[in-house]
């Protein structure tokens, strides 16, 4: 059986689509590094070219570190780079396994313990990294090539085949357990399935121009790789911008100037679009013009999904993670407010039931009685590596919705103590608290920690000593700094600005168990956190 993969879709797409556009990327003036002054196409053709370059530069630099193929070899990037893509790529097409790490793992340790599980055996490394990886255990190269000139009359590596669980490629939870990241091995099955997902999202809206998009996240994360396989398969372009937040002007720019007509965005940024197109007619205006404006990682608030559809944009809600890649998206037909979502189709998934339905004393039943846990069945192609399965052999993502119609489903939250970050990164919010319980329990009563949509987390705590505020605040994450060391950017808490200090009895808790309720706090003490992350979610 012949699999697809990111390096098929890629020769069909460049035999296909030659003289297109595959990637804008931009130039940037001296004294503004987001003032772009030109936009620079990158044809199909072109990409082909660059990744086989790079594949024989990697072969001949590993080979002579007696690296052999099929071995995994990591790579510590920022990912938002054309010449990112070119060294994931290039590797995949020499004949290696990659396995991603982002800059938001910033802990060398980590990565190299990771490099371990997986037998990593060298290690390739963003510039900007030179001083973190002195000690690393194998073999290290620079992310760019010295020089290329020398191989280009070299031929290429054999075009690397597998079984259906042999791995391609190697991403990790976005959210740390036990103080580490785990790993997610995407085989040939899985990718086979994630490419014709992949086609289905990215599908044109109109089929008289080239679709042009725009950067996701991270290529070392699953997000961004997911939506560049689509828009490859459909000949599309995808503009690389100034970084991941990018201004209004900036969007603005993309339109006009590289016809940008889908957006994708976390759902925290595109909320930033929205609320400045609200005083901006000409922003307004441009976004209603497009085909399709996609969001992932979170929820969009209320509100601004409300005034985004009653003002005639074109929303899609995209629900994903990193081990399934996309898995619902938007019914077409859903009306606000209920949005709903329904499987990609050729998935094959279980909504079950999380307990029995329970009727109130009138009668009613409690709606959210009926919670039902996504399950990615052992069938589905998407169902990843058996290690993350559970004992029944199915995948348990513990995401919870209800069902509003046949087939048809509204999100409501997770089955466990996770949050998502601005970048819709993961993090595990109860490891933070055992920590300072642990750590702390002589200093503090109760404590919680919040951070749904911000840049990374913040700890209320109730005081149980008579202790000056600002020195409770320094003690907590001194005793507490190692632990945080260990973990994503995304998921510490490493300043006393983010430690919300607050009277004993004051966090809202549940009328039965008496819990501290997370929502409650975030809704709470809103004006509080909005004021130490200097923004609004």
């Amino acid at each position: 059986m012949t699999h697809s993969t990111p390096l098929t879709v890629l020769e069909a797409a460049a035999s296909q689509y030659p003289s297109y556009p595959v990637f804008k990327v931009p130039h940037t003036t001296v004294s503004d590094p987001e003032l772009v002054e030109e936009w620079e196409s990158i044809s199909y053709a072109q990409f082909k070219e660059d990744v086989e370059l790079h594949s024989k530069y990697w072969a001949k630099r590993l080979s002579d570190d007696g690296v052999p193929r099929r071995a995994v070899v990591a790579l510590w990037l920022g990912g938002m780079a054309y010449s990112d893509v070119l060294s994931i790529y290039g590797i995949l097409r020499a004949g290696y396994v990659p396995e991603l790490f982002s800059l938001r793992l910033p802990n060398p340790d980590i990565v190299y313990e990771l490099m371990s599980k997986a037998d990593a055996r060298a290690l390739i490394y963003d510039a900007s990294l030179e001083a973190d990886v002195s000690q690393c255990p194998v073999p290290l190269h620079a992310a760019t090539p010295d020089s290329l000139a020398e191989f280009k009359e070299e031929k290429s590596p054999a075009l690397p085949v597998g079984q259906d669980e042999d791995t391609v490629m190697i991403f990790h939870t976005s959210g740390s357990t036990s103080g580490s990241p785990k790993l997610v091995r995407c085989s040939y099955r899985w990718f086979d399935c994630i490419i014709r997902k992949s086609y289905s999202v990215s599908k044109p809206r109109t089929s008289d121009r080239e679709d042009v998009t725009v950067w996701l996240g991270s290529m070392c994360h699953i997000g961004q790789n997911f939506m560049l396989l689509g828009s490859l398969q459909h000949g599309s372009c995808t503009i690389q911008p100034t970084k991941i937040a990018f201004s209004s002007t900036e969007l603005i720019d993309m339109i006009t100037r590289c016809g940008l007509n889908r957006l994708n965005q976390f759902a925290t940024f595109l909320s930033t679009q929205l609320r400045s197109s609200r005083n901006d007619p000409k922003l307004l205006n441009f976004l209603q013009g497009l085909d399709d404006i996609l969001y992932s990682g979170l929820a969009l608030p209320h509100e601004d999904e409300q005034w985004a559809l009653q003002h005639g944009l074109r929303l899609t809600n995209l629900f994903g993670n990193t081990e399934c890649g996309a898995m619902l998206l938007t019914v077409t037909s859903s009306e606000p407010p209920l949005r709903a979502l329904q499987p990609i189709p050729g998935t094959h998934y279980g909504f079950f039931p999380i307990s029995s339905s329970q009727s109130s004393e009138t009668g009613h039943v409690d709606a959210n009685s009926q919670l039902l846990e996504l399950v990615i069945l052992s069938e589905s192609g998407d169902c990843p590596d058996p290690s993350l399965r559970a004992a029944d052999g199915h995948y348990h993502t513990g995401d919870l919705f209800l069902e509003v119609a046949p087939g048809k489903y509204i999100s409501r939250g997770r089955d466990d103590d996770w949050i998502k970050s601005q970048n819709s990164l993961r993090c595990d919010t109860k490891a933070i608290e055992d920590n300072v319980r642990n750590n702390c329990g002589d200093l503090i009563a109760e404590c919680i920690v919040v951070g749904n949509g911000r840049p990374n987390p913040a700890l209320f705590v109730e005081a149980k000593t008579e202790m000056a505020e600002a020195t409770l605040k320094k003690t907590i994450i001194r005793r507490t700094r190692p632990f945080h060391a260990r973990r994503y950017l995304h998921e510490r808490i490493t300043s006393t600005a983010f430690v919300f200090v607050v009277p004993k009895g004051t966090l809202p808790r549940t009328a039965t168990k008496g819990n501290v309720r997370r929502k409650a706090v975030e809704e709470r003490f809103k004006i509080e956190l909005d004021t130490a992350f200097g923004m609004s979610f």
